[in-house]
């Protein structure tokens, strides 16, 4: 497989307002694949805002992303975003072998037709996510660890280099937190980007190489032993830049 140091995300002064209400202002920033990053911020601080951005998912107000040396316009299969998972219709009818399906879905877009090729990247992921014997199970009966390493296995399928992971460690008992942080771990070595949105601040130095920290504006950036500090978290978490978002 190989690497994609060289693959930088560019954020520049990228603005969203909802309702002419900013909830990100001005963010601008640089992460790469190869790099495990936290986004850290208060509730309303706009970090699944920011996310859903970077998938395309929310329009933006001024500003550019680029990934690779390409501007991105809108949605594209190089960024795959994984909701939080109280977000989700776990009620949805498909199987967890489906929903990884739904990834090729997004590679593929409207004009090519599913085929073998499709199926060997589902099975890969299938197997890297060590789903194998659960990939007939209807997702709702899915545990919460199970569920996650479902959509990273769609993330994987799709062939994404780069993964928004909003708030995956919420919910997740011990077991399935160390899994989850060995997964982390594994996909950064293979030169995935994973942007987490996190809120258990006593575990960023363990599991993040890199932290942004947001509130409503950028307060910090960069290696986490820089800058993941007493006064910046200090800044980070005081009262909202924006009064009432």
């Amino acid at each position: 497989m190989s690497h994609h140091h060289d693959h930088a995300l560019k954020i520049a002064d990228l603005t969203v307002s909802y309702a002419r209400i900013p909830a990100l202002h001005h963010i601008s920033f640089e992460v790469r694949c190869g790099q495990c990053v936290a986004l850290l911020g208060p509730n309303g601080a706009g970090k699944t805002t920011l996310l859903k951005t970077l998938a395309g998912l929310v329009n933006r107000e001024s500003g550019t992303i680029h990934f690779h040396g390409r501007e991105v316009k809108g949605a594209t299969p190089d960024i795959a975003y994984l909701p939080q998972r109280g977000q989700i219709d776990w009620d949805f009818p498909t199987t967890v072998r489906g929903l990884v399906e739904m990834g090729r879905y997004l590679r593929l877009g409207w004009y090519r037709t599913y085929g073998a090729d499709d199926d060997r990247a589902v099975n890969l992921a299938i197997e890297a996510m060590d789903l194998g014997a659960l990939q007939g199970r209807q997702i709702s009966a899915l545990s919460g660890g199970q569920q996650q390493r479902a959509f990273l296995a769609r993330a994987l399928a799709q062939e994404a280099h780069v993964l928004l992971l909003d708030e995956p460690f919420t919910g997740l008992d011990k077991p399935n937190q160390d899994n989850l942080k060995a997964t982390l771990r594994k996909l950064r070595a293979q030169g995935k980007l994973l942007l987490v949105s996190h809120h258990d601040l006593p575990s960023v130095a363990e599991i993040f190489d890199r932290v942004l920290l947001l509130n409503g504006e950028l307060i910090a950036a960069g290696p986490t032993a820089e800058n993941f500090t007493d006064e910046n978290i200090r800044r980070t978490y005081e009262t909202s830049v924006f009064s009432g978002v």
